[in-house]
């Protein structure tokens, strides 16, 4: 029996307060059961060195937690990121690069910051399913400036794009792990995909032992159906 009697093929409780802040371009508070994180998206008339005199923009992440987001305090990172940290912050900026059209930006950088005020599981996969919705608040704001003129007006999003984790605990596949099923699962597995079926990115681990290609799939299909579930829920806060 999972935590609160949950299916194995049920989302947690999930939420969106948006926008959240008074001062970033876009936010958003997402909420999936007791993870929350705090997503903003910030503008910069600037890019990169690679990108100078290109035309084209950039995007890109941070992710941090604050020390009292788990059981136990946890040290900030001031100096310099952890790997773990590292980590989500680069599948976090490349799940969004992968449905904005970065050519119709203009030399200009959106900053996507994540900041975990709590967490019990699924920190990064909240984070890039909050954070794709302040992205669409930030190039909505842009829109409004006439940005996007040029190119018809439209916002230039290519997809839709959401995560979720899934894993195999006490030998069954479930959806959207809390922390004392992910710290127990046998496998452990994280899934980012579009609106339209296509794969970004997906993490997986066996912790114990290997597990077979009947499972992986088991597990994708049920992460798949999670994904649009989510999807569906950022279209109807969005009204895109």
């Amino acid at each position: 029996m999972r935590p609160k009697s949950r299916a194995n093929h049920a989302l947690r409780s999930i939420q969106f307060t948006q926008p959240y802040l008074i001062h970033p371009e876009g936010s958003v508070l997402v909420e999936f059961g007791n993870t929350k994180v705090i997503c903003t998206a910030s503008v910069e008339e600037d890019v990169p060195p690679f990108l100078k005199k290109t035309g084209r923009g950039w995007l890109t992440a941070e992710y941090a937690m604050l020390p009292r987001a788990t059981a136990t305090r946890t040290r900030r990172e001031r100096m310099k990121v952890g790997g773990r940290t590292s980590e989500i912050q680069r599948i976090i900026g490349r799940s969004l690069r992968s449905v904005v059209d970065l050519s119709l930006l203009g030399e200009r950088t959106l900053f996507m910051d994540c900041d975990v005020i709590q967490a019990d599981g699924g920190t990064r996969t909240a984070a890039i399913t909050g954070s794709f919705v302040a992205l669409v608040q930030a190039l909505k704001k842009l829109k409004e400036k006439g940005v996007f003129s040029a190119a018809g007006g439209a916002l230039p999003l290519k997809d839709f794009v959401a995560a979720v984790s899934v894993g195999i605990v006490n030998g069954e596949a479930c959806l959207d792990l809390e922390y004392v099923e992910d710290s127990a699962a046998e496998v452990d597995m994280n899934l980012v995909m579009t609106a339209c079926g296509k794969v970004v990115e997906v993490q997986g681990t066996a912790e114990k032992e290997p597990f077979s290609k009947e499972k992986f799939d088991e597990l994708f299909n049920l992460g798949w159906k999670g994904i649009q579930s989510l999807i569906q829920i950022q279209k109807d806060i969005l009204q895109l």
